[in-house]
């Protein structure tokens, strides 16, 4: 009696309801016409302004090598990777099989459009990306290129081309309130595969059919296709069995066969299982199939075995296993960042490692000869290693700060930025394996008396190429990683040469995350109470109010700069005098006063300040005009100071000219000539 009273209610509140409050409106194959206006479906599931957001679920199926681990998919989709590893009971890092499905929770909430959707960001990575191809193949349907198109206007699809910033509306859901008051909880975004129909989908997800039908404005003999979404009403929320078990079968004394032929692309939904995989095969399969299970469990017990060893033995020796590594709490500090479904995800989704290496401490003691002391570069916790026959650096860390640096590099792919191989923790400590950097740091190049590098100092030509080289890094993080990145501690120590004196970006443990909300400098500023860094290198905003943005790596890119120029060091060393000691001015305060002048005084003031040991060596054209790039990204007001990408289009120019001049030699200072 209960039951058929619950029927009963939940038909009056159905038939009480307005039918467009319940239902959504099943987009077809609307969503492969990109040039046409199908209407609403294809922009996202309707609402009313008021509604309140909920969380909804959507649904990817693995797709390697780009999104097929927690945090590849949450990356993607803009989700809190423990969030997507605990719905579906997986690890965070291993990749999830091919076409394996995932269950991705975000926050749904309705726009003022009058559509629900949650937001993401993607950054075009190739030429060929157009509209459809990122709505169908990156997001599997999970948006449609007509809404791309729609809430990205100041794109048009015929020009399109990498680094453009899309934002990308995914298709989701909350419950209506005739779905509410039958005690739907939470919808499910479904991308229907070959298999599906509404029949299928409600017995994977244990939700009620009639209550599928009703919420995608479906009957019996509708006609759904594959790869478009369907909504999933659910009581409570969708476990994570959904995703490993195969689709559950109609009552059959036979097993599901493990070959058949395809069906075709439309698929007819109705309760008798129509479009379903055919039985004719069943009965010749299933001795196949036994013996191929039982492989498969005799495999899976010695790989558990073999894995729960290991993880002994990586405990007993005090280290952590991947997984173990990815779980840990970043040390990033967020003070400051509000980070909200439309601007930046949590600094855990940031941490894509899933193609690093993770070191045991045994082969990195082996690598560095058990961290000797001639290994060591300088008076740093750098040292120089051999792996498997090839030059590394090993950086050793204290406690767990550096896996935020591995959280940045895991992201980003420049030849400007030091590569990170891989990783270690180690009794509390952190190893990171980079690239070796074969001529160490920038400072011990242009400070006098820096390095032990026999008293050389960098030509002209290599000066330039490394101010560019410097630039064309931090364009890359400014402008073109998603979320940008802002390095927060450059210097001219943090800047290391290659064989070819190559510049890389290094040191990457202060680096944060930002929304750059416009072009220039000062856009996408953010506060923080903990101001840390360099003196000499900090811009006067961050040191007097704590405000970080794009704009103070400008302001240390025109340090660096200077010191290029100049070859003398950010904050030089303080002289006694007199009356104790006199602070010495910082480099930028010395540019500032000595270079802001007009006329032929600037040229005499910019040949003055050039390092002697060029020896006058350089075009004094192109001197001049590094100099007034180097005053404007020095400017103590933030707003007029260049973009990155304004720099590194400056610097463009003036590489170019470099390119006439002799190979690059190095220079040696007067006094070393006999």
């Amino acid at each position: 009696m209960s039951v058929l009273r619950r029927f009963l209610l939940l038909l009056v509140v159905l038939l009480a309801a307005p039918m467009a409050a319940a239902q959504q409106q099943y987009e077809a194959n609307a969503q492969d016409d990109c040039d046409t206006d199908n209407g609403s479906s294809v922009l996202g599931y309707t609402c009313a302004t008021a509604s309140p957001p909920c969380t909804a679920y959507l649904t990817f199926r693995s797709a390697p090598p780009s999104y097929a681990s927690p945090i590849t998919v949450s990356y993607l989709l803009n989700a809190s990777v423990p969030a997507v590893a605990a719905a579906n009971a997986v690890p965070v890092a291993p990749p999830v099989a091919r076409d394996g499905l995932l269950l991705v929770p975000v926050p749904c909430a309705c726009t003022a459009a009058g559509y629900y959707q949650h937001d993401a960001g993607y950054v075009i990575q190739f030429d060929d990306e157009t509209y459809f191809i990122m709505a169908n193949d990156t997001y599997q349907g999970l948006t449609t290129c007509q809404a791309l198109m729609a809430q990205n206007p100041a794109h048009d699809s015929l020009n399109l081309y990498p680094g453009i910033k899309l934002n990308v509306p995914l298709r989701c859901a909350c419950p209506s309130p005739a779905q509410a008051a039958a005690g739907v909880k939470y919808l499910v975004t479904y991308l229907l595969g070959w298999e599906d129909d509404s029949s299928t989908v409600a017995d994977r997800f244990g939700a009620d059919y009639q209550a599928v039908l009703f919420a995608n404005n479906l009957t019996d003999d509708s006609t759904v296709y594959p790869f478009t979404t369907m909504l999933v009403p659910l009581k409570h929320r969708p476990k994570a069995d959904v995703t490993v078990l195969p689709l559950p079968e109609p009552p059959s004394p036979s097993p599901a066969p493990a070959v058949s032929a395809p069906p075709p692309p439309a698929v007819h939904s109705s309760e008798s299982g129509s479009g379903r995989w055919k039985e004719s095969f069943r009965g010749r399969c299933i001795g196949i199939g036994v013996g191929v299970g039982f492989a498969v469990l005799a495999s899976g017990a010695l790989l558990a075995l073999f894995l729960l060893w290991r993880r002994w033995r990586w405990q007993r020796n005090g280290e952590l296993p991947r997984t173990a590594i990815l779980d840990m709490p970043l040390a990033t500090g967020k003070e400051g960042a509000k980070a909200t479904p439309t601007t930046l995800v949590d600094v855990d989704v940031r941490d894509a490692v899933g193609s690093l290496t993770v070191y045991e401490y045994a082969e990195l003691e082996r690598a560095t000869a058990r961290f000797a002391q001639e290994q060591r570069i300088g008076n740093s916790s750098v040292y120089r290693a051999v792996i498997n026959g090839n030059a590394a650096a090993v950086k050793r860390v204290a406690g767990d700060v550096g896996i935020g640096e591995v959280s940045v590099l895991g992201r980003v792919n420049h030849s400007c930025l030091v590569r990170l191989f891989g990783l270690c923790v180690h009794h509390g400590d952190t190893y990171l394996v980079f690239e070796l950097a074969e001529n160490g740091a920038l400072s011990d190049w242009i400070h006098a008396g820096g390095g032990d590098n026999g008293g050389r100092a960098l030509a002209w030509r290599q000066r330039m190429q490394v101010a560019f080289d410097v630039a064309d890094g931090l364009n890359y993080l400014h402008n073109y990683t998603s979320p940008p990145y802002v390095h927060k501690n450059l210097k001219s120590s943090n800047v290391l040469l290659d064989a070819d004196f190559r510049a890389k970006v290094s040191n990457f443990g202060l680096a944060r995350a930002v929304v750059i909300s416009g072009a220039r400098a000062g856009a996408g500023a953010q506060m923080t109470s903990r101001v840390v860094g360099t003196q000499g290198y900090l811009a006067p905003e961050y040191l007097e109010h704590g405000l970080i943005g794009p704009h103070l790596d400008v302001f240390a890119f025109g340090v660096v700069l200077l010191e290029l120029l100049s070859g003398k060091e950010a904050a030089p060393a303080r002289d006694g005098g007199d009356g104790g000691e006199a602070l010495a001015l910082l480099l930028w305060e010395e540019a500032e006063g000595q270079l802001l002048v007009d006329g032929d005084d600037a040229r005499d003031k910019v040949a003055a300040f050039m390092d002697s040991r060029l020896r006058g060596d350089y075009p004094s054209e192109v001197a001049l005009a590094m100099t007034a790039l180097a005053l404007r990204c020095i400017a103590r007001e933030p707003r007029a100071r260049p973009s990155m990408a304004e720099v590194f289009l400056s610097l463009s120019k003036s590489h170019s000219s470099t390119l006439d001049l002799p190979p690059m030699e190095l220079s040696v200072p007067a006094a070393t000539l006999g």
